[in-house]
């Protein structure tokens, strides 16, 4: 396994920096720390020669063009580097949004929501900040210092030594400091990722929360998060508090040595005024970069962290949407032969399930809950693979086919299907690469039965439907799911308690707008209903995940005991 710092190094050269971008801003860093550094070798010389008749042009001209090109080239490189980290850190984003949404759907059901949201926000947002922000502070800073330090030998290398003798010193302190305060920043970066992730969960379930009437848990729970983020944050700062006083009595202990030895150094006449004040600015040029250079090791522990989180969720197997043999053959049998399924290896769902929905006829798939019914339909998806068996079209398995392809050919209509903040028109369009025209739309609103309710609405199509539909009513949240099925034409039609949600007046008219949808297509039905089973041309009776039955109604009415007590009850037929 690489080093952790590889593994960074690494994950900034897959987003393919601009090198020659950075080179540059590299180049006018150097030349903005050498700039910076020959100015109190300059400014030695005018203290030496203060005197208004000796003053040298050239020494003037000198300082004034190191001010300059410090300004200039200093504030060219922050731009140039900035835009680098920028370039990293959106293709870094770009890179990781792709691979949240090719991710199957087994990710999602093991992490929250807030998860992900956190990584592609929060993780990356740590790594820009050690890149746009850290980074060159730390390279120019050790620049700096050593060019500092060697001027300093060069200038007086006995002040000098009397100078650092108190590094060791100070080491046997900030070293271990330094560490604790690299791991608190460790736990308050992964306890700020779980409170991000509560909190998403929460306030996208608030209707839930408020219905529940959970507010007081919610806010024991949320309150628990803050107080360890608070107790980090307490421990964070008794650490600061330790390392601000120390770092401060260690440059007052410096300060004095200088003063004092340089004092004794300039009056025996082994250094000059200008010297010992050159010697001053150098001191300040070293113990700056020093205090960035300590900021960028504790940011460098939060980003290796970052980059770790973000590597787990890159380096995941995704869904292949282009591999395979292409387009899916037209008005096939779909098949399921022998299929088994578990989400725990221990807990089965479906057991060698077997049956064949003929084209162009309506197969029901009925059952008491936690049968295996929308599993059976998360399998035809493809959201998960079987443990065992295999579905087919035609003759070729569907795993055979490309993704992408396959799931061109079906439509899928749920209890709640899912409405996304927007417009009703971008909701009925959603997914369609090719354009559709308003006329098309409207005609498969028409068909769905949503045009008049649509029509009815203030901005019409334009209306903004809020989040997950909220601003729709049951019955009309399902006429643009319909509708929305329409416009894509599937060949196969997957309903999914596609009414059992509905009050019988929406039930009618969305029962209307799937008749409308069934026409000509292949269609699986989950429901509870008698109005959507009875007149199905086949139906499949799961119980814990067998097949105890195949027939038609009265075919499984007339033999199959669970079948009668499931339509006598559930579906409320009378014996």
């Amino acid at each position: 396994m690489k080093p952790k710092w590889k593994q960074l190094i690494t994950l900034i050269r897959t987003t393919q920096p601009p090198r020659l971008l950075f080179s540059i801003g590299i180049g006018l860093s150097l030349l903005t720390t050498m700039a910076s550094l020959a100015i109190p070798l300059l400014a030695s010389r005018l203290i030496d020669n203060f005197d208004v008749s000796q003053l040298s042009t050239a020494v003037i001209i000198g300082i004034i063009a190191a001010f300059f090109i410090q300004a200039l080239a200093g504030g060219v490189s922050v731009y140039v580097l900035a835009k680098v980290g920028q370039h990293i850190i959106a293709s870094l984003r770009e890179r990781l949004w792709k691979k949240l949404l090719v991710l199957p759907v087994s990710y999602y059901d093991e992490h929250e929501t807030g998860d992900a949201v956190s990584r592609m926000t929060n993780d990356t947002g740590v790594i820009k900040n050690l890149i746009t922000e850290h980074f060159t502070g730390f390279i120019t800073g050790v620049i700096s210092v050593v060019g500092a330090i060697i001027i300093l030998f060069y200038l007086d290398w006995p002040l000098t030594l009397v100078m650092f003798s108190i590094i060791p010193l100070s080491l046997l302190f900030l070293i271990p400091v330094g560490r604790k305060m690299a791991e608190i920043s460790r736990n308050l970066q992964a306890e700020t990722a779980g409170f991000s992730a509560h909190l998403t969960r929460v306030i996208s379930e608030i209707r839930l929360v408020k219905a529940s009437n959970a507010e007081t848990m919610e806010w024991d729970n949320g309150r628990r998060d803050i107080r360890k983020l608070y107790r980090l944050g307490v421990r964070e700062g008794v650490i600061q508090a330790l390392m601000s006083p120390l770092v401060s009595s260690l440059i007052i202990v410096v300060l004095v040595l200088i003063i004092g030895f340089g004092g004794i150094r300039v009056s025996s006449g082994a250094m000059t005024a200008g010297e010992l004040a050159a010697f001053f600015i150098y001191l300040f040029q070293i113990i700056m970069p020093i205090t960035q250079m300590v900021v960028f090791v504790t940011q460098f522990q939060k980003t290796i962290g970052a980059t770790e989180k973000v590597l787990t969720i890159l380096e995941l197997d995704e869904e292949e949407l282009e591999k395979g043999t292409g387009n899916v053959p037209d008005h096939q049998n779909l098949a399921v032969r022998h299929v088994s399924f578990h989400y725990q290896p221990d807990e089965p769902i479906l057991k060698e399930v077997s049956f064949t929905a003929e084209k162009g006829q309506v197969t029901a798939v009925v059952g008491p809950s936690g049968s295996g019914k929308t599993t059976m339909f998360s399998l035809i998806e493809q959201f998960y693979k079987p443990a065992s068996g295999q579905i087919l079209y035609g003759s070729e398995p569907i795993s055979h086919y490309a993704l992408k392809s396959w799931r061109k050919k079906l439509g899928y209509v749920s209890q709640d299907s899912p409405i996304y903040a927007g417009t009703i028109m971008e909701n009925l369009t959603y997914g369609l690469e090719d354009e559709v025209t308003r006329e098309k739309v409207i005609q498969a609103a028409e068909m769905a039965y949503a045009h008049p309710f649509i029509n009815e609405l203030a901005n019409g199509y334009e209306t903004e439907v809020g989040e997950r539909g909220i601003k729709l009513s049951g019955g009309q949240r399902q006429r643009i799911a319909i509708a929305r099925a329409l416009l894509r034409d599937p060949e196969i039609l997957m309903l999914d308690e596609a009414t059992s949600s509905l009050d019988s007046q929406s039930e009618v008219v969305v029962q209307h707008a799937l008749k409308n949808l069934m026409k000509g297509r292949t269609t699986l039905v989950i429901a509870h209903r008698l109005s959507t089973i009875v007149d199905a041309d086949r139906i499949v009776f799961l119980e814990k995940g067998e097949v105890t039955g195949i027939g038609s109604h009265d075919e499984l009415f007339a033999t199959h005991t669970l079948y009668q007590d499931f339509a006598r009850q559930q579906l409320r037929i009378e014996g």
